[in-house]
């Protein structure tokens, strides 16, 4: 069972949609039906998402292992690119890397029930002040 992490801790996957795999929309010539999500590789540039953006409502992007950063850039682009519906991650995502996915653009993180052993809720949520704890913040703080 997925668990899905957020800035407010764990919780079940409230996705009840269906979710298209990117290959598959690619080969049907970018046909969907509003309001489902869709399955992308990490690998992709992301212009080829943007004529697909009003149609999808959430875009899910697979970390294979924690040291694969691809998903990262990725979430960062199609942000850029005016994708403003529901962004995950899915995969091999710690705890210390939650902050990061937060400001790449990324909603929640999904994570399978092994991981969530090892690094349970509450190692989590001293993450979730991630845009309260940024230098950027700091330095733009009146004295």
């Amino acid at each position: 069972m997925a668990i899905i992490v957020s800035d407010q801790g764990f919780s079940p996957d409230d996705w009840t949609g269906h979710f298209l795999n990117w290959e598959q929309v690619e080969s049907d010539q970018g046909k969907i039906d509003p309001g489902n999500a869709l399955d992308v590789p990490n690998f992709l540039d992301g212009n080829e998402l943007v004529e697909v953006f009003d149609r999808v409502a959430l875009i899910r992007i697979p970390f294979p292992a924690h040291v694969d950063g691809r998903g990262f850039s990725l979430a960062r682009r199609l942000r850029r690119l005016g994708f403003g519906g529901r962004l995950r991650a899915k995969g091999h995502i710690l705890a210390d890397q939650f902050v990061f996915a937060r400001r790449c653009g990324f909603d929640e993180i999904e994570i399978d029930d092994d991981l969530a052993r090892r690094q349970p809720e509450e190692v989590w949520l001293p993450e979730a002040g991630w845009e309260r704890n940024n230098y950027q913040q700091r330095l733009t703080a009146s004295p």
